[in-house]
């Protein structure tokens, strides 16, 4: 019989996981007032046996909060609902770190509170629109330039928001530096054209995101923390341009040099975007030396493959998690995955579509007397 190193154990940072599946971050939009509860409690422990679990994207600050219903990691309300969804987690055996997901530009401020700001780089508003609970769909608005003062303070909101995870009982945290948010914001030409030290070459480009990422390593240690990155990625109105692989080339180095716990590479191909050239994945797999986790359209068998290969450390899942919360037990004992994905209700606000998706049942096998 085979064994498949995707069920094997394996050390990433401070973390000793019990296989090498990882439960990719979606946003499903079930915080009520921003704050996670009970019914979140239930979703991610019906997953906990995964071998890491990465949480929906969650605002370091109210400027962040861009999408209805998504959760927050600033007030202390916040970190007691984080509180319940660990400690579901952790009584289940599994491990579980928090995304940190800046919106920026894609935001809107009716999914906002009072005295917030949408704030990017540059003032340059993205196509497309957004969901708001108040209005159905709106345009996505012009976004404020940030200030170096509004820098400064945002790469303060990160620290406190990773502190404020440590004490939700997190075993790390992720940095959403994709998907067109805040952190790929200020990467790309197409969303940065600041006059300043954060603009001029890829390298200033870059510098935002490595302060972040250094700054949250520095409070609670570099070995808890990891960046989910999207390079040739589309999602957030966000172009290729001709020196993307000249800036993930150089961005993976330095954040080898930062020592960080792992890179989460994520390919979107599977659902239209722009394929992740492979040797845009083992560039990034020969620069960082550390754990890299790639997510995008796997199965069992070429989620093997890869971890053969040494392509990568780790093999992300994202929506086969929705409607198989024993996504894992499916796979390692070879039982069909269920369809049933209810996509309608992704965004919902309730139970439905969230925790109601039946786990597969073993057989019981009754001996014959």
């Amino acid at each position: 019989m085979k064994v498949y190193k995707l069920f094997t154990p394996t050390n990433v940072g401070a973390l000793a996981l019990k296989n090498r599946i990882v439960m990719a971050p979606m946003t499903r939009c079930r915080a009520i007032g921003n704050i996670p509860n009970d019914l979140m409690a239930t979703y991610y422990q019906q997953r906990a046996s995964a071998g890491l679990i990465i949480t929906e994207g969650t605002s370091p600050s109210p400027n962040g909060l861009g999408y209805a219903r998504i959760p927050g990691i600033f007030t202390e309300a916040q970190v007691e609902g984080w509180k319940k969804v660990t400690n579901a987690v952790h009584k289940k055996g599994g491990k579980i770190v928090l995304q940190l997901m800046h919106t920026g530009r894609i935001s809107h401020i009716l999914n906002m509170g009072k005295g917030t700001h949408i704030i990017a780089p540059s003032a340059i508003k993205a196509t497309g629109q957004m969901w708001t609970d108040a209005h159905k769909m709106q345009d996505y608005p012009m976004p404020k330039a940030m200030t170096t003062e509004d820098i400064t303070s945002t790469q303060a909101e990160y620290v406190k928001a990773a502190n404020n995870a440590i004490k939700a009982g997190f075993d790390g945290v992720e940095l959403h530096g994709a998907n067109g948010y805040l952190l790929e914001e200020f990467l790309s030409p197409a969303t940065n054209v600041r006059t300043d030290q954060y603009d001029g070459n890829l390298e200033n480009r870059c510098r935002f995101v490595l302060e972040v990422t250094a700054a949250v390593a520095a409070a609670i240690g570099k070995d808890k923390v990891g960046i989910r990155l999207s390079p040739y990625g589309v999602a957030g109105d966000m172009p290729n341009y001709p020196e993307i692989d000249a800036t993930y080339d150089f961005l993976s180095k330095e954040l080898n040099k930062l020592d960080i716990a792992y890179i989460h590479l994520v390919d979107h191909s599977a659902m239209g975007a722009p394929t992740v050239p492979i040797e845009m994945k083992e560039l990034i797999r020969t620069n960082f030396k550390n754990t890299l986790i790639i997510c995008g359209g796997y199965d069992k068998d070429s989620a093997e493959a890869d971890l053969e290969s040494e392509l990568c450390d780790l093999v992300g899942f994202g929506r086969p998690f929705i409607n198989n919360p024993d996504l894992v037990e499916r796979l390692e004992q070879g039982q069909e995955l269920s369809q049933n994905l209810k996509t309608d209700l992704f965004y919902s606000a309730d139970a439905v579509g969230y925790i109601d998706y039946t786990p597969y049942k073993v057989p019981v096998l009754h001996l014959i007397d």
